[in-house]
């Protein structure tokens, strides 16, 4: 072969690695706060979460909420709390060797979690994770809608191994009149609010998912398709989001 030839196929294939990797250094963050109408201390950490998104609306943040349902004895049934959403805060606790859970949760990328009320720890981790590199990137598309399902293909970059793509559909944002328990008589606004998550185990880094929309927000035009890859150690490693 020419060597010439040979010296320029050798750069075109060094500039496609370098690419390739380069796709999976984008710096990200997923704020997941655990939260409940029904708790008192929870409006603060639901009107941080809104203002972190918001003023990352042009960065690789995102943030999802998580309504709890242990809140609901106390006299309001919060209408966005799930039984599944707890269970997932409760395998975060056993992540961090916690007895007990509790509200307002921040929980970073599946590795920090404080109270989601601390202005200063947010903005230390906003600035911790501004120049940290993913493990993965992901790219969906051919979202469709078909009845009460939504449908999309993902294209990921970086290692699957013990790896599972989780999917959350959110509705962007939703103001509440509480009218019982510990929040009585307040109108309450949440960010993301998480209405339906699934996790699949990855075995390739191409695929379709589906999942479905409750019954209530089939109608919705407020929603927005969340993904992101969590390694079996709950650890987060890349993330995407699209508006519907």
């Amino acid at each position: 072969m020419n060597r010439f030839l040979l010296l320029a196929l050798l750069i075109n294939f060094s500039l496609s690695a370098q690419t390739t990797t380069n796709k999976a250094e984008k710096p990200f963050l997923v704020f997941q706060l655990f939260t409940s109408q029904g708790c008192s201390s929870c409006p603060p950490a639901d009107a941080l979460l809104e203002k972190v998104k918001k003023e990352n609306l042009n960065k690789n943040v995102v943030v999802l909420s998580y309504h709890v349902d242990y809140w609901n004895y106390i006299g309001w049934n919060d209408p966005f709390s799930s039984r599944a959403f707890t269970k997932v805060q409760y395998a975060y606790g056993k992540k961090f060797k916690r007895n007990r859970v509790y509200t307002p949760q921040l929980v970073v990328n599946g590795r920090d979690h404080f109270v989601g009320s601390n202005q200063t720890r947010v903005k230390k981790i906003l600035n911790k994770y501004a120049s940290s590199i993913s493990e993965n990137t992901i790219t969906l598309d051919q979202i469709k809608k078909q009845n009460n399902f939504l449908s999309a293909a993902y294209s990921i970059n970086g290692t699957l191994d013990d790896k599972n793509i989780v999917i959350a559909l959110v509705l962007e944002r939703k103001s509440t009149f509480v009218k019982k328990g510990e929040n009585r008589n307040k109108e309450i606004t949440n960010s993301n609010i998480v209405l339906n998550q699934l996790a699949l185990p990855l075995s390739s880094s191409k695929g379709k998912i589906k999942i479905e929309i409750p019954e209530s927000y089939t109608d919705e035009s407020n929603l927005r398709l969340i993904a992101f890859i969590q390694k079996n150690n709950l650890e987060i490693t890349g993330t995407t989001q699209h508006q519907l």
